[in-house]
């Protein structure tokens, strides 16, 4: 297992990463995690990835906090793991920022009405062959939630902090398909956060970290 290397903090302030996020796209991913574990098995402009976007929403309170999901056990796929609320994105969908609220109203009962997005972030490409646009999005604290029963068994919040500092980044090494592949692991008390969803926490901690150390 290996830890990333220490960056330069990013700040907390809610109010600055809203202001934040609509330069972070342009700066492009900076590190990979999957699940399974990280690097594209096909090239990223490939044009059978499938479009998909997830929503990170950042609860506003004095010290912010990230609302996450776990899976139900049942699912055929990912089941019991944390994850964003998000999904593939439809037809009907306009953009990947209306897929994302969508998916979260489906998923956990929190409407658009609720969410102020801040913005996209770089995309996220996995070995599963999905192009992952994360959605940034900041929550009035106070909401009701209503999971969707038979897709999310618990919704909870970490601290923003905890989960962004990359001294909480866990590298770790493993086999996958007869090869070697890395991935992250962000422990916080008995929760595992791992694979996509920290890999796209990572991606967000070093891109909030490159456009502070420019400034």
């Amino acid at each position: 297992m290996l830890r990333a290397a220490p960056l330069p903090p990013a700040g907390l302030d809610v109010a600055l990463i809203r202001q934040a996020v609509p330069h972070l796209r342009a700066l492009g991913p900076h590190e990979a995690g999957d699940d399974p574990p990280s690097g594209p098995s096909q090239p990223p402009e490939s044009p059978a990835l499938t479009p998909a976007a997830v929503l990170l929403p950042i609860v506003d309170h004095r010290e912010p906090t990230l609302l996450l999901t776990r899976r139900v056990d049942t699912l055929r796929k990912h089941a019991g793991q944390i994850a964003f609320p998000g999904g593939r994105v439809d037809h009907d969908d306009e953009s990947a920022i209306a897929a994302a609220l969508r998916e979260t109203r489906e998923e956990i009962g929190l409407g658009a009405e609720r969410i102020d997005v801040a913005g996209p972030l770089a995309d996220y490409r996995t070995n599963s062959g999905y192009r992952i646009t994360p959605v940034v999005g900041v929550v009035e604290p106070g909401f009701t939630l209503t999971p969707h029963a038979g897709e999310v068994a618990d919704v909870f919040e970490v601290p923003l902090g905890h989960v962004l500092d990359p001294r909480n980044h866990e590298r770790h090494i493993g086999q996958w398909q007869g090869r070697e592949h890395a991935f992250y692991v962000i422990h916080h008390g008995e929760r595992r956060i791992w694979g996509v969803t920290a890999g796209i926490i990572v991606n967000f901690a070093r891109a909030l970290a490159l456009l502070g150390g420019g400034r």
